[in-house]
């Protein structure tokens, strides 16, 4: 019931006004279904200016935590700027509290409700796993170390994040028995995202690779954004 209360607080506040609306990226199923002291970020697409992008977040509280609503039409190269802003802004902040965290809200599809992806340790980066490694060779990587590049969700690469050598290529739909090939136990995976790609793609690839047992692979915080 909270969840649908939350749906109509939405809705109240973007028929006021300017009348604004925020489409929710999708996903399958949301480990997260219930968080407690939250307040609300949105980043809105505009249809007539596309390649604009506005942050609403008049009304957040740093000592709470975060649900950022992103439209699933923007971009990552959009999205991101803000999302960096919005983390150095609590991270910065004198008043701020250890626990609170900070989720994007997702349409849960299987429960017909919202659910939530944490990105609070998330280290953003507008470049590759490769460039960054290279500018940092001081930073060791383990011989199982990956890259994964997702160009798209059909177009995915698994490489070497150590010298972008290539591993083999794969998609959404097949890229969790893929990495299941890859003969290396705890594999330390880093994530690349084509700035082009859709936040609704996104987050779809970030639900499917947050599915994967913790056991097989290690999902390094730091994303690159190329």
């Amino acid at each position: 019931m909270k969840h649908i209360f939350f749906l109509i607080i939405l809705s109240i506040f973007f028929s006021c006004g300017k009348e604004k609306v925020i489409l929710l990226p999708e996903i399958t199923h949301s480990e997260i279904t219930d968080i407690k002291d939250v307040s609300a970020a949105y980043l809105f697409y505009d249809e007539i200016q596309k390649d604009s992008v506005e942050l609403n977040r008049k009304n957040l509280i740093v000592t709470t935590n975060w649900l950022v609503n992103v439209d699933k039409r923007l971009t990552l190269k959009q999205v991101i700027p803000h999302i960096k802003f919005l983390q150095e802004k609590k991270q910065n902040s004198s008043h701020k509290n250890e626990k609170a965290k900070n989720y994007f809200t997702c349409n849960d599809i299987s429960r017909k409700n919202l659910g939530f992806i944490e990105f609070t340790d998330v280290i953003y980066h507008k470049e590759s796993s490769n460039d960054y490694f290279n500018k940092n060779s001081n930073l060791k990587l383990s011989e199982s170390s990956i890259g994964i590049n997702f160009n798209s969700t059909e177009n995915i690469t698994i490489i070497n994040p150590n010298s972008d050598s290539f591993i083999f290529q794969t998609n959404e739909n097949n890229l969790i028995n893929d990495l299941k090939k890859i003969n290396n136990n705890s594999k330390k995976a880093y994530l690349n995202f084509n700035s082009s790609i859709s936040f609704q793609d996104y987050i779809s690839l970030k639900s499917l690779i947050l599915s994967i047992e913790k056991e097989s692979i290690d999902i390094s915080n730091n994303e690159f954004i190329y």
